[in-house]
């Protein structure tokens, strides 16, 4: 076959055409440029790789440094059986040794997530986006899909605001529906639905949570590192229903509930427990403490302080950012009170209140707060081997796309790696 000429004309036909320039889409085109294919992404923003940029908070969680590969595969769920495979021709030693070798050293730190030393995102997006230039892959921005062009069994082109193009090979990686205001708007559902795939609707998967009582939300900005959070079914924040399940970890607050890695990973649980009734959560903000020594903390608190009034000492026997809230809270004494003429019962009272703030669950926070949303292909109308579409011959299906649950920590963008670079070398 005579030499493909790289350039703008829209009549040139591609080895591989690029749908969306996200994580999963810019390794798959640098994968396969790298290859002597030549390639062309085609994403909707004024810059690509928007979401990449913005993700673990500006400092990208670029993988998550499990060892065990059972461990870390068990954190997608339904998907796990799926990604052995995957994992062993592209898996975390390979994103290591991937970006480390293009200059952009990683370093491991708290519960194995994964970092660039220089905690830059954008460094991430860089090496990958130099890989593009040095491979002369072209990346047209601005352009938007409007249509996919497919006869017996295979695409043909794609329609775009920038006119139509044609390839022998298409990657699908415009992402889910986590950070819309980055592009992802489920572009991608649409047309995997339109091409004959079974896809699950988006729910969010990793997200905040929504939380009634205002003294939460005048917390907003305020962390708790070590705490413990319960959650109960069927109660209400004055009689406590069935215990589910507790977790332990940092808690934030927001103006409109808690977040925090604690929260986002227990999203999927209570989105669960609200399909069947109230949800209800308690914080202990002394976990390792028991109430007894809460208690004796307290009443030497109380002895040091004796001639003071209640609401200049609260800050004693709290947490940090918690003395505000706290005043709000113990509704059941005057503020004004001096230390010396509080009730052994009200004392009580407060060494409760400490073990198990107790707050309503209203909900989650929807897809434009997740940081992670499920929903796309089903796996079993994958090859997962190669990453292409069981029904379509010549797409690819990358990243967000694919129906894969997973927790924050690392476990979306090794997603990403591995089946974008998976998708490259096959195409």
């Amino acid at each position: 076959m005579p030499k493909i000429k790289i350039n703008k004309q829209q009549n040139t036909i591609w080895d591989v055409i690029i749908m969306g320039g996200g994580a999963s889409g810019l390794m798959a085109g640098a994968v396969a440029s790298a290859r002597g294919l030549s390639v062309l992404i085609l994403d909707k923003n004024k810059n690509a790789g928007e979401k990449l940029k913005i993700t673990g908070g500006g400092r990208c969680n670029i993988t998550n440094n499990e060892p065990d590969i059972h461990k870390m595969l068990a954190v997608y769920g339904e998907g796990a059986p799926f990604l052995y495979s995957p994992f062993s021709i592209f898996g975390v030693k390979d994103t290591f040794q991937y970006f480390e070798s293009r200059g952009l050293p990683l370093v491991t730190q708290a519960r194995n997530r994964v970092f660039p030393v220089t905690e830059k995102a954008e460094d991430v997006f860089n090496v990958l986006h130099k890989e593009l230039i040095k491979n002369k892959a072209v990346l047209k921005q601005n352009c938007v899909i409007t249509g996919i062009n497919y006869h017996a069994g295979k695409i043909v082109s794609v329609e775009t605001n920038q006119g139509n193009f044609s390839a022998k090979s298409f990657v699908l990686a415009t992402g889910g529906m986590s950070h819309p205001e980055t592009g992802s708007t489920g572009d991608g559902f649409r047309f995997l639905k339109e091409l004959g795939h079974t896809v699950k609707d988006p729910t969010p998967d990793i997200v905040p949570v929504a939380i009634h009582e205002d003294w939460v939300k005048n917390l907003a900005g305020v962390s708790l590192s070590f705490m413990k959070i319960t959650f109960f079914l069927d109660g209400l924040p004055a009689h406590v229903g069935k215990k589910q399940f507790s977790k332990t970890g940092k808690i934030l607050f927001t103006h409109f509930g808690i977040s925090g890695p604690l929260i986002l990973n227990s999203a999927k649980n209570i989105k669960t427990l609200l399909d069947k009734g109230v949800v209800t959560a308690n914080i202990d903000l002394y976990p390792d403490t028991t109430i007894s020594d809460l208690e004796k903390r307290i009443i030497k608190v109380f002895d040091q302080n004796k001639n003071k009034i209640l609401k200049t000492i609260i800050k004693e026997i709290v947490p940090d950012g918690m003395a505000n809230a706290f005043l709000e809270i113990i509704d059941f004494i005057d503020l004004e009170t001096k230390v010396h003429s509080i009730t052994k019962e009200d004392r009580r009272k407060i060494v409760d209140l400490l073990k198990a703030l107790p707050m309503s669950v209203d909900g989650l926070m929807g897809l434009y707060r997740a940081v992670v949303v499920d929903g796309g292909v089903t796996l079993k109308e994958i090859n997962m081997k190669t990453m292409c579409s069981k029904k379509i011959s010549n797409l690819y299906i990358t990243g967000d796309l694919l129906h894969i649950n997973r927790n924050s920590g690392g476990y979306s963008l090794q997603i990403c790696w591995t089946t974008g670079y998976i998708a490259g070398i096959s195409v």
